[in-house]
């Protein structure tokens, strides 16, 4: 076996084992070189044999970073396949109870999307909260009325830039959280009983939304991979009053996936051309597992037809409330809605997370946390593939820090989530992500939690109790 076989066949072992995790990085080659004891030149020859297996990726100036293991993972769900058909929404009052299990003590929380403390620069954030109260504490103690924050909508302006999107601060309101920049979208654009088009399945609080208004949600087939279906979006539009379609299309919540850049610009162009707004839920944009920022779908919009939504919540602190819209030409009726509906959001920490961008702490943050939530997602992938009945699928997302997790057929979401919260463990039942209840068998869970050997119990618990479920389901 020649030297550079060894090492990558070494290399390979490591990956195996855990050393290094999906979308890590792997070591630089000269120290890999050091503790090989080999020339650069067979590090290099290593790493193409290993890129050439699929194990490794390279990425330009910045080195070799772990693929997902062929294999090794389980394979992503199938398409959706939801009945086109506009519904009312119904059975909601179940994600209140998810929110409700996030206060309860010694839960081991993979229901709610809300990362542990343990990833967020609370530290960083509590002392920008301080400077604010002692250096500004007028200015602190008073309104903002819309559009918010100038410091915050100029810093905001700046980062949009990173997802290809050119606003003024201007063209910025400042809301209290992404929920409330998706209630305002929809208010600004809708009216009980018009049409909004979904994701199937979609982040159950935008269907909160849409049920609060009174509209009716039209469920759109979706690929675990791409996205919405833009050819059963297309016919939809033409047989139903569509009045405004909303979408994740960065790492989506429940699927994970990253809608790719031309399909992003082909949505925004069909949307436009049958003038019906885009509601676009970008939170977790900066979550990218490779480091690179993906485009919005705003990125594309030229005449104006792009509610841009977002917060600091999955980044920064879900506490402080503190998001965003960027409305486009719907921009004087959302700073109207705004203001009568809360007058203003909260200044303190509008201000806070203003000083904490300026200083260029945001970045730094953010070159952490990725690598840490992309091992995260691979570690609880992978545990869920060893412990979870057999045929249980999984997405493979590239960023953010939640998965859809299919059971095999029979197994059932609702039960299993009311067998996990008397054992202490949360988890979303699929039947929440979906304006009729579809997705009986699928759950999603939330891996923004530290692992440990709480974590890992709780996932061979739940394993557990989703195969006892199926073998009761097989002697009914």
């Amino acid at each position: 076996m020649k030297r550079y076989e060894r090492v990558a066949r070494e290399l390979a072992e490591q990956i195996e084992q855990g050393v290094y995790l999906t979308g890590e990085r792997l070591p630089g080659v000269r120290r890999l070189a050091a503790q090989f004891g080999v020339s650069i030149s067979t590090i290099m020859r290593a790493h193409q044999l290993l890129e050439d297996r699929g194990l490794i990726q390279a990425r330009p100036r910045s080195g070799y970073y772990v693929r997902a293991a062929p294999g090794r993972l389980p394979e992503p769900p199938a398409m959706t396949n939801p009945r086109p058909r506009p519904a009312r929404i119904t059975g909601q009052q179940m994600a209140m109870q998810l929110s409700q299990a996030t206060r309860q003590p010694g839960m081991i929380q993979l229901g709610a999307a809300i990362p542990h403390p343990h990833f967020l620069p609370t530290r960083a954030i509590n002392q920008a909260l301080l400077s604010v109260t002692r250096h500004r504490q007028q200015r602190s103690a008073g309104y903002e009325f819309p559009p918010g924050s100038a410091e915050l909508r100029q810093q905001i302006a700046r980062r949009m830039l990173d997802a290809g999107c050119r606003i003024a601060p201007g063209e910025i309101v400042v809301t209290s959280g992404c929920q409330e920049a998706l209630a305002l979208g929809l208010r600004a654009v809708a009216s009980a009983g018009d049409v909004i088009a979904l994701e199937s399945p979609t982040f159950y609080g935008l269907l909160q939304v849409v049920e609060s208004l009174g509209m009716k949600a039209l469920e759109i087939p979706t690929h675990p991979r791409r996205g919405i279906s833009l050819e059963a979006l297309t016919l939809a539009i033409e047989q139903w009053p569509v009045k405004a379609c909303a979408i994740v299309a960065n790492f989506n919540n429940p699927m994970g996936y990253c809608m790719p850049e031309a399909d992003k610009q082909a949505l925004v162009e069909l949307l436009a051309a049958h003038a019906i707004p885009l509601i676009e839920d970008d939170v977790y944009g900066d979550l990218a597992f490779d480091h690179r920022r993906p485009p919005a779908a705003k990125r594309f919009d030229t005449a104006g037809n792009v509610l841009y939504c977002s917060s600091f919540s999955k980044t920064l602190s879900p506490g402080l409330r503190v998001g965003w819209v960027a409305p486009g030409k719907y921009q004087e009726a959302i700073e109207y809605q705004k203001y009568i509906t809360s007058l203003a959001a909260p200044t303190l920490p509008q201000l806070a997370i203003a000083e904490f961008l300026q200083r260029g702490a945001y970045d730094r943050y953010l070159r952490q946390v990725r690598g840490e939530y992309a091992r995260q997602v691979a570690r609880i992938t992978r545990a869920i593939g060893q412990h979870f009945p057999a045929g249980t699928r999984v997405t493979q997302p590239a960023g953010g820090f939640v998965i859809w997790v299919e059971l095999p057929e029979g197994a059932e979401a609702m039960a299993l989530f009311h067998q996990a919260l008397a054992k202490g463990i949360s988890i979303a039942p699929g039947p929440i992500f979906s304006a009729s209840q579809k997705y009986a068998n699928f759950i999603r869970i939330n891996c923004a939690q530290p692992w440990d050997e709480r974590l890992e119990a709780a996932i061979i618990q739940l394993g557990r109790l989703a195969q006892d479920g199926l073998e009761r389901v097989a002697a009914t």
